[in-house]
């Protein structure tokens, strides 16, 4: 990786997207095979990945311009105890613009985020479910098929952060059934400084 990175910064840098020369050309191709490669990596396509400086970035992104879009006065969040603040500070800075009111989902006895006091929990007003798929910190997992039926079920969307998950499990995005994945590549043993959005086109 390392290898890699000093390679890409160095003697084969060139802007990716950006000339038309043949470095530049050769960094296209490299940069949209890594998009194929992570797409491929958790079961998406590749047009549904846009890279990001973090998994911070991405849920940030998610927030700014489909909460934005889609949220109201009224409409709920739902989050857990658990929570990574970079999957709690986005949808409370959106809540604060939007009049949107956050809820939050209590753990199992064995730390775990609790489906069944969600499933109470969850009401029509919910718009977005943003749990993580496995915990920064207990390394619990998360049931997500089962938090993307609960959700689904109440119409709101389930955003996962993936970033623990990704190193550990093989994921596949469409079996898990979320509509928005994020990760770092820094816990994929990759360089700090990017990350990923995977958003069901």
């Amino acid at each position: 990786v390392i290898d890699a990175t000093v390679r890409a910064m160095g003697a084969d840098y060139a802007t990716a997207h950006r000339g038309g020369y043949a470095r530049s050309a050769q960094m296209t191709l490299a940069f949209e095979a890594a998009r194929r490669k992570l797409a491929s990596f958790i079961g998406g396509r590749e047009d549904e990945v846009v890279f990001t400086r973090g998994a911070t970035e991405a849920i940030n992104l998610v927030a700014q311009t489909w909460g934005q879009a889609n949220l109201r006065a009224g409409d709920r969040i739902l989050l857990s105890v658990l929570e990574h603040h970079s999957n709690i500070v986005p949808w409370q800075l959106l809540a604060e613009r939007t009049g949107a009111v956050i809820d939050v989902c209590p753990l199992t006895a064995d730390g775990r985020i609790d489906l069944d006091a969600a499933e109470a929990m969850l009401t029509p007003a919910h718009k977005l479910v943003a749990f993580a798929h496995v915990s920064n910190v207990l390394g619990s997992m998360l049931d997500a098929p089962r938090a993307a039926a609960l959700a689904h079920g109440v119409g709101a969307r389930l955003l996962l952060d993936g970033c623990q998950a990704v190193p550990r499990l093989p994921v596949d995005v469409a079996a898990l059934g979320c509509d928005f994945y994020v990760l770092s590549a820094h816990k994929l043993y990759g360089p700090t400084g990017i990350g990923a959005l995977w958003a069901r086109a």
